[in-house]
């Protein structure tokens, strides 16, 4: 587990996975989350999907908690052993938690995670160019624009960008130094 100010970062649970197929029947959610374009999934299928990502040694697969209640998943994916680097995903399904410093908090952890526990050099990931509020969440936590792939994504009736986004380890490190007191007179 993985203590924030604002989140948990656990395990995913057998009991989280009917409020997670909510979040994944809101199109809205799905849009902004972007990857698979958003269809209707039933429990049955989630819990298949659970089952099978228990024998998966490589992703890691976090629920985001925020006082005991389950808000959203977050994940470190595409491990590449020899450049150190992998991809961050995440999804504040409860948007009631929008907005307000969950994602960013739940984001600094998988950070901490990956450069401390899993030694990446390098953590990236792709948004939707109009996903204005994951891109100051992710820009607070050290991320950079890195490129774009334009017109990737259909979404909304049309094309859009998608924003990669990295963040090295040296940079993330030198976020986490204290800022020097100025001397005193």
């Amino acid at each position: 587990m993985l203590k924030g100010d604002k989140v948990l970062l656990r395990a995913v649970r057998p009991d989280d996975l009917e409020r997670y197929v909510e979040f994944l029947n809101d199109v809205e959610t799905q849009v902004l989350a972007g990857g698979a374009l958003p269809r209707p999934l039933s429990l049955p299928q989630v819990q298949a999907h659970y089952q099978e990502s228990l024998k998966q040694e490589h992703d890691v697969w976090f629920a985001i908690d925020a006082g005991q209640r389950f808000i959203g998943q977050c994940t470190l994916q595409r491990f590449d052993p020899a450049g150190q680097t992998c991809q961050l995903g995440i999804s504040i399904g409860d948007k009631d938690y929008w907005g307000r410093g969950y994602g960013r908090d739940a984001v600094e952890q998988l950070l901490k995670y990956a450069f401390r526990l899993r030694n990446m050099r390098r953590v990236w990931l792709g948004t939707s160019e109009t996903n204005e509020r994951a891109q100051r969440c992710y820009r607070a936590c050290g991320f950079i624009e890195e490129g774009r792939l334009r017109q990737h994504r259909w979404t909304d009736n049309r094309y859009e960008d998608e924003v990669l986004m990295g963040v090295l380890r040296t940079e993330w490190e030198a976020r986490q130094q204290p800022e020097a007191e100025p001397p005193t007179p």
